[in-house]
């Protein structure tokens, strides 16, 4: 007697796809956000790494003199420029794109560019601003106040948290994702 062979039926082959299915619907989103939350963290330490780089030179000059102020304009290089100044002594390479492909915008001395409600008098020609626009590539609505320094700083629940802005003012963050430390008071 020979043995009929047999395939799945289609009962089965449905409840695989199905199975398949649902695994994606549930494991797509937190990919897609883990990769937005990467690149936001790598935006936040390329920011840093190039306020340390302003700091040392800042350090080592007194003031931004020679350096073009960019004023906020997407970062170019060539000569008199941050990030070729910058990269010249202060740090191997000054990145020009953020992980999203939109510029870094720089201000530099007592223009304290379009993220910051502090009076011109509260930045000084040693002053630095450093920016990324975030996933959207636009400005977005958040501004560094003085007198409330924590409203610059946002929840991150879900992925519209990735098109809101990065700053760092003088090295210290003014505007980005609120961070959890510390809230357990422990």
């Amino acid at each position: 007697m020979i043995k009929k062979m047999r395939g799945f039926t289609l009962i089965e082959l449905l409840i695989v796809v199905a199975i398949i299915g649902i695994l994606a619907a549930l494991l797509i989103p937190n990919a897609l956000a883990a990769m937005q939350k990467a690149k936001q963290k790598s935006a936040m330490k390329e920011i840093m790494t190039m306020s340390t780089a302003a700091a040392d030179y800042i350090t080592d000059h007194g003031d931004w003199t020679g350096i073009a102020n960019p004023g906020g304009a997407a970062m170019a290089t060539g000569a008199g420029t941050f990030p070729t100044e910058l990269g010249s002594f202060y740090v191997k390479t000054i990145p020009i794109y953020d992980p999203w492909n939109g510029h870094y915008r720089v201000w530099l001395g007592d223009d304290p560019g379009d993220y910051c409600a502090a009076a011109t008098d509260d930045f000084g020609v040693d002053d630095f601003v450093i920016a990324s626009t975030g996933r959207d590539q636009a400005p977005g609505t958040l501004v560094y106040d003085p007198a409330t320094p924590t409203a610059g700083f946002y929840p991150v629940q879900g992925m519209t948290s990735f098109d809101n802005d990065l700053v760092a003012w003088g090295g210290n963050w003014v505007i980005g994702p609120r961070t959890n430390v510390g809230a357990s008071g422990s």
